[in-house]
C-alpha cells in the first residue's frame, strides 16, 4: 500500500509516540503542518537509541523532501558574496540548505544536539534537518563523555544537502562587558579546530555560522572579527562561506571583509 505524505508523518509520530508516550499529542490538529511540528519536536527530545529501518527510511524520505522544498544553495549561487578572490563568501539564511562539504555547528560540551523542542537555535535546526542518526552517531563518538570548549569533532550530515558537520564547542559569556582575551583565543580555536578537521578529511568548503553568538552572548563584532581573522590564517586550500541569519550580522561581515 502506497502511503501518502501525511500518512507517513503519522506513522512516525506514532512509532516516537510508542516510545515516549505523549498526552498532549491528542491536542494537536492532524494537519499535516502540525504533524510535521510533532515529528519535529518528538525528534528534539529524543535520547540517543537505535531505531528501526522502517522509521529510518520514512524520516529520510520525509527530511529530503523538506530541504528540496526550501531550496538548496550552492557556493557561488548569486545571492553570496564574494571576498578574497572568491575564497570567501557571505550569505544570509538557513544552514540546513548549504550543499558544501561541511556545515560548522555551534554546540554544548555534551555534544548531542537540543533537546528543547522546537528550539530557534542552530543546533535544533541542524539536528531536526539530519534526523535522528546524528545525535545517535555523536553520541557514539562521546561514549558519555564531554567534549573541551575549542574543539570540534565531525559527522557524516545525513540528510543534509552538506556531506558532513562539524560540531564545535563555543565560548560561553557569563559576564558583563566585551568577551575578554582567553574567550577570544578560544573562539579562534573552535575556527582553527574546524578547518584542520576539514582539511584532515580532504574537504574543500566549509560554512561557518556565527559561533557563540546569539544564546552564548559573544558580542557580534568581536566574534565576526575572531571568525575572520582565524580563517584568513588558516593556510589550507579550502573555501569559506560566512552564514549568518540576522541581517546585523550581515552587514557587520560585510564592513569587516571588505578591509
Amino acid at each position: 500500500m502506497i502511503l501518502t505524505r501525511l500518512e507517513k508523518i503519522l506513522k512516525l509520530n506514532s512509532i516516537l509516540l510508542k516510545e515516549n508516550p505523549n498526552p498532549r499529542a491528542s491536542e494537536v490538529p492532524k494537519t499535516e503542518k502540525d504533524q510535521l511540528q510533532l515529528l519535529r519536536a518528538l525528534m528534539n527530545v529524543r535520547d540517543p537509541a537505535p531505531i528501526s529501518q522502517e522509521f529510518l527510511d520514512l524520516q529520510d524520505e520525509i527530511l529530503r523532501e523538506e530541504i528540496d522544498r526550501k531550496g538548496i544553495i550552492e557556493i557561488g549561487d548569486k545571492e553570496m558574496l564574494s571576498f578574497d578572490s572568491g575564497k570567501i563568501f557571505l550569505w544570509q539564511g538557513d544552514i540546513t540548505r548549504l550543499k558544501v562539504d561541511a556545515i560548522v555547528n555551534a554546540v554544548n560540551s555534551a555534544m548531542l544536539g537540543c533537546f528543547i523542542p522546537l528550539h530557534n537555535c542552530i543546533d535544533n535546526a541542524i539536528h531536526s534537518a539530519a534526523g535522528i542518526q546524528l545525535r545517535n552517531t555523536c553520541d557514539e563518538i562521546m561514549n558519555g563523555n564531554q567534549c573541551e570548549t575549542g574543539n570540534a569533532i565531525i559527522t557524516p550530515g545525513f540528510n543534509l544537502p552538506a556531506r558532513f558537520v562539524i560540531h564545535t564547542v563555543g565560548p560561553i559569556i557569563d559576564h558583563a562587558g566585551l568577551p575578554h582575551r582567553k574567550e577570544c583565543d578560544l573562539l579562534a580555536k573552535c575556527y582553527e579546530s574546524s578547518l584542520n578537521l576539514a582539511h584532515e578529511k580532504n574537504l574543500s568548503s566549509v560554512a561557518f555560522c556565527c559561533i557563540s553568538t546569539g544564546v552564548f552572548h559573544f558580542d557580534n563584532e568581536t566574534a565576526a572579527r575572531v571568525a575572520i581573522r582565524s580563517v584568513r590564517k588558516f593556510a589550507g586550500n579550502i573555501r569559506v562561506i560566512f552564514n549568518v541569519f540576522k541581517t546585523m550580522d550581515l552587514e557587520i561581515y560585510k564592513r569587516f571583509l571588505k578591509n
